[in-house]
């Protein structure tokens, strides 16, 4: 299975589809224009860009399906169950020269009071105050219903340019179904097929004629790094910190993402499971961007029923694999579980840099219910890095997103251990440092002990060190510990973990 949906291209969107199995194969392949997409930064050039676009309608009409042709990617989750969708998802599509916002947003029951579907509703009402125009999605195979009218009196209201996308129309004899939605009294008409991309082109370029263009984007590619710039020690400054925060259902995730940027992104609720797709935002601090990104919480293979719940940790695991910097969570009250440590373990293993987070601290520092008392800090840490032993070059932060309490305390160490991932030592540094360790210290047998000719970093993003070794034979797991520890007592990289290679002379 590939990782994107083919673009809305017109060999894509307008040739018909006769079977299940070329709508498959379509599906899966691989789009021709991979620079189009936004999450590919190698290929910048100049487009005109256009305004917001943004998605709405009930629950399970194919919003997300219509998000993920339009964007080239499988940003949101699908699926046949209603409701997986709940939080915005923002992406960009790019058509005939022009880009574009799109805003998928959770399927909308206007007036329902229970707490996810209001919250949702909330959401969905932001994406359409900052939209330049609207697509109302409705099922074709289903009869039009009052929700549907409600829904469309309550977008004609608005004022803003709106579409009506009746989806589902996979064959021409369908088509007919499409014309009983005209009752809504939308004008614009457009029978689609998210799905297999019939009818897309054609609503994509009406709805860029209602959003006339704003201005020319253009973005200069960066000068590539010299080889001589590479080896004086330079921190390399990314453009954008992208940061993955990740943990077990209810530890505060969302909660988070709301007050490390100051909005109300994500929805937050006491019930576990809240968040699905992935929901990301950008912050501008201190002159430096961070992309924060909120995962849903991962569980168990045997803990989850649902399939979005099963997708949703698919996709957790994939953009905590995309990120720079994990932030995980733990619960302060709960303390360090078996899951904890299964999911601190996926960041170690990927080469994330870690950030142990203690959330809810305010709960076990103040007067206790249960009668214990409260939570020193020095014994608590203590106890979280006898848990997560392999951690422990990661600070630790004691934080409560719920009234913001040490917020400021995290982003200083995001900036350090940001700093630090991307930090390069030259190569006469690192072998006048080798000149200086004690060798004969480090608890190594002696038929697998090595001689270190010279030593050179070769990587950042994690920091990864090559040894030129005097034979080829795999290093001693604590020959490995020991030169790690001494590379960080001389020169820092905290929070990040360090890959070491050794290679035979020749």
């Amino acid at each position: 299975m590939t990782d994107f949906y083919p673009r809305p291209t017109a060999c894509s969107i307008r040739q018909p589809i006769n079977s299940e199995s070329q709508a498959r194969v379509l599906q899966n392949q691989m789009p021709r224009q991979i620079q189009s997409d936004p999450q590919d930064l190698s290929n910048r050039g100049q487009a005109t860009t256009s305004g917001t676009l943004a998605i709405v309608g009930r629950p399970n009409v194919g919003k997300s399906t219509l998000f993920n042709r339009m964007v080239g990617s499988r940003r949101a989750i699908v699926g046949d169950e209603p409701g997986i969708t709940r939080d915005r998802i923002y992406g960009e599509a790019e058509w005939a020269g022009r880009k574009l916002r799109v805003v998928d947003t959770g399927g909308i029951i206007p007036h329902d009071k229970e707490r996810i579907p209001s919250e949702i509703f909330r959401q969905a009402r932001v994406a359409l105050d900052e939209a330049d125009a609207i697509v109302m999605v409705v099922d074709g195979r289903t009869e039009l219903a009052a929700p549907d009218m409600e829904l469309a009196h309550l977008l004609l209201r608005t004022g803003k340019p709106l579409l009506l996308a009746v989806n589902k129309i996979d064959t021409p004899k369908l088509e007919p179904y499409a014309e009983e939605f005209r009752r809504l009294g939308i004008q614009q008409l457009f029978a689609i097929s998210a799905e297999h991309g019939n009818g897309v082109a054609e609503l994509l370029e009406r709805a860029l004629t209602l959003m006339p263009p704003r201005e020319i984007v253009a973005e200069e590619e960066a000068e590539p790094e010299t080889a001589a710039e590479a080896d004086e020690g330079a921190v390399v400054e990314p453009a954008e910190v992208k940061v993955a925060i990740i943990g077990r259902p209810n530890v505060g995730k969302s909660t988070l993402l709301n007050v490390l940027t100051g909005t109300v992104r994500a929805i937050v609720s006491p019930i576990a499971g809240t968040t699905r797709d992935a929901v990301d935002e950008v912050l501008e601090r201190d002159g430096q961007v961070y992309r924060f990104i909120d995962t849903a919480g991962i569980r168990r293979k045997g803990k989850t029923e649902l399939m979005a719940e099963k997708l949703s940790v698919v996709m957790a695991r994939k953009h905590l694999e995309a990120a720079d910097v994990a932030l995980i969570l733990i619960d302060a009250v709960e303390g360090v579980t078996a899951s904890d440590a299964t999911i601190a373990g996926y960041a170690h293993e990927s080469g994330r840099s870690v950030i142990i987070v203690i959330n809810k601290w305010d709960l076990v520092t103040t007067a206790r219910r249960d009668g214990k008392p409260p939570a020193d800090r020095k014994i608590y840490e203590e106890q979280v890095r006898r848990h997560l032993k392999f951690l422990s070059y990661a600070p630790v932060v004691f934080v409560s997103a719920t009234n913001g309490e040490n917020i400021d305390k995290l982003f200083s160490t995001l900036e350090l251990v940001a700093r630090e991932r991307r930090k390069r030592i030259g190569t006469g540094e690192m072998n006048r440092f080798l000149s200086r360790v004690d060798f004969e210290r480090a608890s190594v047998p002696m038929s697998k002990r090595v001689k270190i000719l010279y030593m050179t970093q070769a990587a950042v993003s994690p920091p990864t060190f090559i040894l030129f070794t005097d034979r080829a034979v795999k290093l001693h797991f604590s020959y490995q510990r020991f030169l790690e520890n001494q590379i960080r007592a001389a020169f820092g990289f905290v929070g990040t973990p360090i890959w070491i290679k050794n290679r035979a002379r020749g």
